[in-house]
């Protein structure tokens, strides 16, 4: 397989993952439990401009994890385009969701976990490093946020 898309600068790498964090729907979630043994689970999210919001249940392993450890790392799917996404998590249950939050994911999802019958908390995730990089070639620079700020 030959490579022909073109080196990104720090710029348009940002403006990438800005887009992506718009348009994508799913994106992965990684944490750990106390023992250390890792779980890994797709989830729905949505970007305010600032933070990710993701919502699952408190009583499953990823909604225990985040809760329990207050960090995350999050990825979008495709290897040939990787953003990772190490953050801070803060749990939200009931009434204290802020509306704004929960209106964006409703509209975004098509889904509000707060009308499901099980119990879901909403988790905002406050990226705290962001690495992007297209193949071997990018790797270098792959850095575009470093502890919660904008490296561009």
């Amino acid at each position: 397989m030959e490579i022909i898309e073109p080196l990104r600068g720090p710029r348009q790498r940002r403006a990438d993952v800005l887009d992506r964090l718009e348009r994508e729907i799913d994106i992965w979630v990684a944490t750990a439990g106390p023992d250390g043994v890792p779980c890994l689970v797709a989830l729905w999210f949505v970007w305010d401009g600032e933070c990710l919001w993701l919502s699952t249940r408190l009583t499953n392993p990823t909604g225990r994890n985040l809760r329990d450890g207050g960090r995350a790392r999050l990825a979008f799917g495709d290897t040939r385009d990787v953003v990772l996404i190490d953050g801070d998590v803060t749990v939200y249950v009931g009434d204290e969701v802020p509306a704004a939050a929960v209106e964006a994911f409703a509209a975004k999802t098509g889904w509000d976990p707060r009308s499901d019958g099980a119990a879901y908390a909403f988790f905002r995730v406050r990226p705290r490093d962001v690495q992007a990089w297209r193949e071997e070639r990018e790797l270098r620079g792959r850095h575009v946020m470093r502890e919660g700020v904008w490296a561009v």
